[in-house]
């Protein structure tokens, strides 16, 4: 499956890959031919294809998080197209075991992607020609997950889904940590703001600031919370 959205000169499209059904984004400019790929969570050769369908050049691979289902692509992306690999620290130890998780999850033989070239900060800007995307580091569903946000479109990762969040259940998880992450730094964003996540169909801030069970129990449980005495 492909989803394909454009403003301007900025072209994005979506391809569902792997096991997990994650869904791997190219961020491109039609003027330059420049692009960045989120997330190439397995299928490279289909990842590759779709950004030659849209005329640009991978030259930046930006993470969301370090699990295995984002990164299974990553080293066969960079191998092709020589793009540079960017992660939060956070998740550095996640990839570093990718190996030991593709044999406990999918009982196969891969090879760690590389390490990141460069290292992802909050409020960094990730940048090729024509194109610009500001991090924002939002751990809880592991330690370094960040977003990515630019012109009212928000590439999610496994943070915020339509109607769900991230697990927290896995090693580096912290459910009170995403919902900090959710309400205090997505929700800041425009309620019109586009959430393209890591698995699933698309949503917007405004949609789950008004349905997303989590989120409003969250808010709702911040709206009753006793205030500390004056």
């Amino acid at each position: 499956m492909e989803t394909e959205s454009g403003v301007s000169e900025v072209v994005v499209r979506g391809i569902v890959v792997g096991a997990f059904q994650e869904n791997c984004w190219v961020i491109g400019s039609r003027r330059t031919g420049e692009a960045i790929c989120i997330d190439p969570g397995d299928e490279p050769g289909e990842v590759l294809a779709m950004a030659r369908d849209m005329g640009v050049s991978i030259k930046l691979i930006a993470n969301s998080h370090g699990h295995i289902d984002h990164v299974l692509g990553v080293g066969p992306v960079r191998e092709a197209t020589g793009a540079k690999f960017l992660l939060h620290p956070g998740d550095a130890a996640l990839v570093a075991s990718t190996a030991a998780s593709a044999r406990r999850w999918l009982g196969a033989e891969i090879a760690d992607p590389p390490p990141p070239d460069a290292l992802l900060a909050d409020g960094d800007e990730v940048d090729v020609d024509g194109l610009k995307l500001r991090v924002i580091h939002t751990p809880g569903h592991t330690p370094g997950s960040v977003c990515f946000y630019a012109n009212g479109v928000l590439f999610g990762g496994d943070t915020l889904f339509a109607g769900s969040i991230g697990r927290t259940d896995l090693p580096g998880g912290d459910y009170d940590e995403e919902m900090r992450s959710i309400v205090d730094r997505l929700l800041a964003l425009p309620d019109d703001t586009i959430v393209l996540p890591g698995h699933m169909d698309q949503t917007t801030i405004g949609q789950e600031r008004q349905r997303n069970p989590y989120v409003r129990m969250e808010l709702e449980r911040r709206r009753t919370a006793p205030r500390p005495p004056a």
